[in-house]
């Protein structure tokens, strides 16, 4: 684990500025008349989503034999160069023509929601909230059709979209036609210098984002092209160009994901006979909380390393200023526990949902780790279930609990419920939060294969809650709510790369 605290971040000589990442964002020119322009397909999200909405018809069994020979007489051409652009596009069409437009955008709304939004790149959204931050004017730039690109643009809260748009008659279906102009390649290009002209934007000092060798046109454009895992040729341009080059992994292809399983696998392998050893170290001692604090760390630092998972920390001095504490994180997937995990590395337990007693991992780990699972559709069940906490942490243990009580949907910091606080008000001991800048870098939401990837945590001090009240609860609550809001609103020392 690579860590820094806040006195190395003050102590630290001003780090340079790589061209081509966040940092250099935040740090240059602010204003609406800078855009950053980003394509879709292989940037803004993994694959193609064209090939979503074709595996959808071919699992609804909606795909002729007309259709299947166009097509690969099309793959056919592409093969020997004849095929062009326009005839991929017509035929992607030519498949919705007779359709209701609000069928097939329901449609797309619901790919989306189950296919694509978990192939949504952490690290594009990272960028967008930089540019964000400096006013710019974020457009999305994409050859694919409005019902591939709508759903991503609401989702990334994108407000201008430039995408190919098909023709629909005077009842709302669709005709199988593709409107002019085309937007691929020079049409692209065009099409964002009509948009800069009317929206006075200055070209010069704005951004493109794009994998396709066919974007080569619109880079030459724009003052910081920015190809984002390009093809081969756009990469051999950006080379001799000395344009930076984005490539990102966390959402990655088959290869990527079969090394990410491997990795993962052999984690797990090194853990399981490591922590045993551990376990037994701490019973020859006679402590079972040596055993539990010994297995813990020893797992979480195998199964973070291995998977080739870095973390780096500001304010980690008070993860241990104040114990026991409960400890709080916002959570965003499967991984995210462990890194807190491996964090506060000794003297805790934790509160899960009662579904994961069942699961063959986490349900041996939490028993191990005196986990409480509680039923959350049953408060008087759960608040009988936290009752037992009381006496480990009279022994000075910990609790990590996510006070969002899941996973997030969409990215954004949900409600906090009270139990986490009410804990600590039990207990009279502080709440410490634990701000995740970006656990989604090793995995959407439901992933179980971790990712390689550095992560970014800040720790704030530990919240007294001597003071509190029943009456002011929700007020408090909102009160540490507010500081990750605040935190992830403007985070302290550097991105991660």
């Amino acid at each position: 684990m690579t860590t820094t605290s806040c006195a190395d971040a003050e102590a630290a000589p001003e780090a340079r500025i790589e061209p081509g990442g966040i940092q250099e964002v935040l740090a240059g020119p602010s204003g609406p008349h800078i855009a950053a322009v980003f394509d879709l397909d292989g940037t803004l999200v993994a694959g193609y989503t064209a090939l979503v909405f074709a595996g959808d018809r071919y699992r609804r069994l909606q795909v002729g034999p007309n259709e299947i020979a166009r097509t690969i007489g099309l793959g056919l051409a592409g093969v020997a160069g004849r095929a062009t652009f326009r005839d991929l596009i017509t035929l992607g069409a030519s498949t919705w023509k007779g359709r209701s437009y609000d069928d097939v955008e329901a449609l797309s709304q619901h790919l989306f929601t189950t296919k694509i939004a978990d192939r949504i790149y952490p690290e594009v959204t990272d960028l967008l909230a930089a540019h964000r931050a400096r006013g710019h004017t974020i457009v999305l730039a994409s050859s694919a059709t409005i019902f591939q690109v709508g759903p991503v643009a609401r989702y990334l809260d994108i407000e201008h979209v430039l995408c190919s748009q098909l023709e629909v008659d005077e009842e709302g279906t669709l005709t199988g036609e593709v409107l002019e102009p085309m937007m691929w390649g020079d049409g692209k290009a065009r099409a964002v210098q009509t948009f800069a002209a009317g929206h006075a934007i200055d070209l010069g000092q704005s951004y493109f984002y794009a994998d396709g060798d066919e974007d080569e046109a619109l880079m030459h454009l724009v003052g910081h092209p920015r190809p984002t895992n390009p093809g081969r040729r756009l990469a051999a341009v950006a080379s001799r160009r000395g344009w930076p080059v984005h490539r990102y992994s966390s959402r990655g292809g088959r290869t990527s994901g079969v090394t990410s399983l491997a990795r993962n696998l052999a984690g797990l392998s090194a853990a399981v006979p490591t922590t045993a050893l551990a376990v037994g170290a701490g019973l020859l001692n006679g402590s079972r909380r040596m055993a539990i604090d010994l297995a813990a760390g020893t797992a979480a630092d195998l199964l973070l390393a291995v998977a080739g998972v870095q973390i780096s920390v500001v304010g980690e001095e008070h993860l241990v200023e104040r114990r026991p504490a409960v400890f709080v994180w916002n959570h965003r997937n499967n991984f995210d526990p462990v890194i807190v995990g491996k964090l506060v590395r000794s003297g805790f337990t934790g509160v899960a949902k009662k579904e994961l007693r069942r699961d063959p991992l986490f349900g041996i780990a939490g028993r191990l780790l005196d986990v409480v699972f509680v039923d959350r559709q049953d408060t008087t069940k759960a608040i009988e279930s936290l009752a037992g906490l009381d006496h480990l942490i009279s022994q000075g243990v910990s609790v990590l609990i996510a006070p969002e009580g899941t996973r997030s949907p969409d990215g954004a910091l949900g409600p906090f419920k009270k139990g986490a606080f009410r804990i600590a008000m039990s207990a009279g001991i502080p709440i410490v939060p634990v701000v995740i800048r970006n656990a989604s870098v090793l995995g959407p939401r439901n992933a179980n294969i971790m990712r390689p990837g550095k992560v970014d945590v800040v720790v704030r001090p530990p919240v007294d809650v001597s003071e509190w009240t029943t009456e002011d609860l929700d007020e408090r609550i909102a009160g540490v709510r507010q500081i990750f809001v605040d935190t992830l609103a403007d985070w302290p020392g550097t991105y991660s790369a």
